[in-house]
């Protein structure tokens, strides 16, 4: 059974830092493409990163050049580094196995507010 426990979001004022993590289990993660998505209130889930067995990353428009995925195949954990936060990047974000639309965890919920 895929499992995914996201954790490291929290409340953050404007320009802040975060490192969202999720760890994963129940499958084979380093042979595993994992993605982060996102969804604030009110608004449809949003595709965030993904990132391939290899590390190759790719990322939204929308958060490019201020977000990194990354992964540690030894310790099963996907991680978002997120920098210079906005208020827009408010919404719970979650860990998927695979695409967007792959399995996902239960979240975090990322708050921007000065």
């Amino acid at each position: 059974e895929v499992q995914l426990v996201e954790s490291g979001g929290g409340l953050v004022q404007p320009g802040g830092f975060l490192r969202l993590s999720c760890v994963a289990s129940g499958f084979i993660f380093r042979i595993s493409a994992m993605s982060w998505v996102r969804q604030a209130p009110g608004k449809e889930r949003e595709w965030v990163s993904s990132i391939d067995p290899e590390s190759t990353a790719t990322y939204a428009t929308s958060v490019k050049g201020r977000f990194t995925i990354s992964r540690d195949n030894a310790k099963n954990t996907l991680y978002l580094y997120i920098n210079d936060l906005k208020a827009d990047d408010t919404a719970v974000y979650y860990c998927t196995k695979g695409t967007w639309r792959g399995p996902r965890g239960q979240g975090t919920q990322v708050t921007v507010s000065s």
